[in-house]
Order: structure tokens, then C-alpha cells, then sequence
């Protein structure tokens, strides 16, 4: 069995010292308190600091916790700050795509769309912001589905309610479903939330690779699939990248 790993339990000191404490710390201080040579707790410290669990103080250089990690037990990014940093990507899948961009969240065990790019082509269109998606019948639910197990859960506990006649109503073709999301890095749906409408969507990352959102596209089935109703490749490709693109802003590889 392997035993524990050192500079994790390094990390996990310094927190607890910082969170003891009555203010802002040092690195000397710090490295003294835990027995820590200095260039080792300079680098942890760094670390810590690059994934937004402590800040340092510009004027004296000390350290003390974030207030990020009050929201650690959250999962996810404040909507907002996730809608502001994927606006532009948003924006420019769009244009490149031709269609409807939805990005979207899971809050309170739901699929909310936070932020929505009307198709460009200056047909009248109804604004999704705040539209609560059903999880198993939209691409970007089922993103969401593959990486949140409590919004698993809620799913499990709700049932699968048929939307349209193609709506993936039995639990074992949703899991497989979820399964070939975390394989292939994407999801879509045909006709499953509405009937003459196709989605794509995939995962949205920050820092360490957790999913806090997805971005995707919606548009007629005969533009987003083939004549055998299958996707159109390029599209998948281009929501892809632009999740990607998104996920490489907020720290995350994807």
C-alpha cells in the first residue's frame, strides 16, 4: 500500500498554520514554524498561491488564506465569473458556428444557463439566461451529468422524464451515455429536449482539471447532423476547442 505523499502533507501544514494564526505570514516564519527549509516553503507556498488557496500581500510579501477557500466545498466557479471569463469564447464560436451558444452550470443540483449567444443571423430568438435545462435530454446536462455526482444523484432521485419520443427515459442507455462523455470529451443530443433541434456540448475545466461548466452549440437537426443524423464533425471540433480555449483561461488543461 502506498504510504502518504510528503509535500502533500507539507501543503496541508501550511494551511492549518496559516488558518491558526492572527494574520499575515512570512515565508521565513512559516518555514521556521513547520522545520521547512525556506526554498521548500517558498515553493509550496507558490503552488498554494497559484491555485487560489492563499495571497500574498504586495507591500510586505506575507502570506495568508484566501477567501476562496470558504467557497472550496462549492465545487464550482461563481457563475458569474465563469460567464465573464468565457464570454469572448463564447462569442467567437458563435460566428465560427453560425448557431446558438449556451453555456451552462450546475447550481443548487440543477442545469441553469448562465449565459447565452444569440445564432447570428438576425432571426428573432427567445434570450435562455436563468432556463433550467433537464439533465438526460440536453448535451450540455449530460456534460454535466458525467463529471457531478451530486447532480447524479438529483437525476436518480427526479427520474427521467420523456421530453420528446428520442428522450433517453431508461437509466441504463443514460449511463452509458455519461460513460462515452468522460471517453470521447463531448456530448450531444438529437431531438431529445426538442424534436427539430440538435446540441453539442463539452466540458468546461479550471485549475487541477475539475469541470465547472460546458459550453455548446444548438441548432436545426439538418444543420448540426448529416442525412443519417449524425453530427457534422467540424462542429464538434469547433465546440470543443472553444471549450478548451475557455478551460486554458481559467487555469485548466484540457
Amino acid at each position: 500500500m502506498p504510504g502518504p505523499i510528503q509535500s502533500i502533507e507539507r501543503a496541508a501544514a501550511i494551511l492549518r498554520l496559516l488558518a491558526r494564526g492572527s494574520g499575515r505570514m512570512g515565508v521565513g516564519e512559516i518555514a521556521a514554524a513547520l522545520g521547512l527549509a525556506k526554498p521548500t516553503a517558498h515553493g509550496i507556498l507558490r503552488t498554494l498561491q497559484g491555485v487560489g488557496f492563499v495571497d500574498q500581500d504586495q507591500v510586505t510579501g506575507k502570506y495568508r488564506l484566501s477567501p476562496a477557500l470558504q467557497d472550496l466545498g462549492a465545487g464550482h466557479l461563481d457563475a458569474n465569473e465563469l460567464r465573464s471569463r468565457a464570454i469572448n469564447r463564447a462569442d467567437a464560436l458563435a460566428a465560427r458556428s453560425g448557431e446558438s451558444v449556451r453555456i451552462a452550470a450546475s447550481v443548487d443540483g440543477a442545469v441553469v444557463v448562465i449565459h447565452h449567444v444569440f445564432r447570428p443571423d438576425n432571426t428573432e430568438q427567445e434570450l435562455a439566461v436563468g432556463e433550467q435545462l433537464p439533465p438526460h435530454a440536453t448535451a450540455l446536462g449530460k456534460v454535466l451529468l458525467a463529471y457531478d455526482t451530486n447532480l447524479t444523484e438529483s437525476v436518480r432521485d427526479g427520474g427521467l422524464p420523456a421530453i420528446t419520443h428520442r428522450t433517453l427515459t431508461d437509466p441504463p442507455s443514460l449511463r452509458r451515455a455519461v460513460a462515452e462523455v468522460r471517453r470521447t470529451g463531448w456530448a450531444g443530443d438529437i431531438g431529445e429536449y426538442r424534436s427539430d433541434e440538435a446540441s453539442v456540448a463539452a466540458p468546461i475545466r479550471s485549475r487541477g482539471g475539475l469541470v465547472v461548466g460546458a459550453i455548446g452549440i444548438t441548432g436545426p437537426l439538418d444543420r448540426l447532423c448529416d442525412g443519417q443524423l449524425r453530427f457534422r464533425l467540424p462542429l464538434i471540433a469547433q465546440v470543443r476547442d472553444a471549450a478548451a480555449a475557455v478551460s486554458r483561461d481559467l487555469g485548466g488543461a484540457q
